[in-house]
């Protein structure tokens, strides 16, 4: 069952309720492997990782969750649509990109390493659907890893991320523009920046109070 050739739409409520379920247990497998991949002392990036992140992401949503995208998809309509690389470079692109993203682990901190995951994850758009929601948590799960620890916040950065939706895609596009001269992250980073220090600003409120 695929709710989504069922109902047509994402607005639909059973779409919606299922969607919000299956964004909880994301959440609950995305706090387990951080938690896991800590106690093994391997903290690390890995295709399995995400592609079972987009499995919890879009279970029983839409067809092949967790699967690489098997045909072109386009983002968005009109002059200003996406163009994703072809289906057929989705698997050696995941590869270098998990390659890079381990191999400069030590070099990097944690909000330009998940700024560098949550932009290249969009830019690639290795899956049918779910891209976004795991890009987000792909990139959240390298910065708890970088941090030591599950992050605290009742509200994590990758749902504030979402409810930034226009901003973040203003500087998704920005960040894409500057591959011509050279690969700018800066202003996708200053967003990640502001929202994790919402996030742990208001957890020291709560604690204070």
């Amino acid at each position: 069952m695929f709710v989504f050739e069922l109902v047509g739409n994402e607005a639909n409520p059973v779409y919606s309720k299922l969607a919000v379920e299956n964004l909880d247990r994301q959440y609950s497998f995305l706090q387990s492997i951080v938690e896991a991949s800590l106690g093994l002392g391997q903290p690390m990036l890995s295709i399995e990782v995400i592609r079972a992140l987009n499995y919890h992401a879009i279970s029983c949503l839409h067809v092949s969750p967790g699967e690489f995208r098997p045909c072109p998809v386009q983002v968005g309509a009109g002059e200003g649509a996406y163009h994703p690389p072809q289906h057929f470079q989705v698997p050696a692109l995941m590869q270098m990109f998990t390659n890079d993203v381990n191999r400069h682990w030590d070099s990097m901190d944690g909000v330009q390493l998940a700024t560098f995951v949550l932009w290249k994850l969009n830019y690639i758009h290795p899956f049918v659907n779910g891209n976004g929601r795991t890009a987000r948590t792909a990139a959240y799960f390298v910065l708890c890893l970088k941090s030591g620890g599950w992050l605290p916040g009742q509200k994590v950065m990758p749902e504030r991320i979402r409810e930034n939706r226009d901003e973040y895609v203003a500087a998704l596009k920005e960040v894409d523009a500057s591959l011509s001269t050279g690969l700018n992250i800066g202003p996708l980073h200053a967003l990640l920046s502001r929202l994790l220090d919402e996030q742990l600003s208001e957890v020291e409120g709560i604690e204070a109070g």
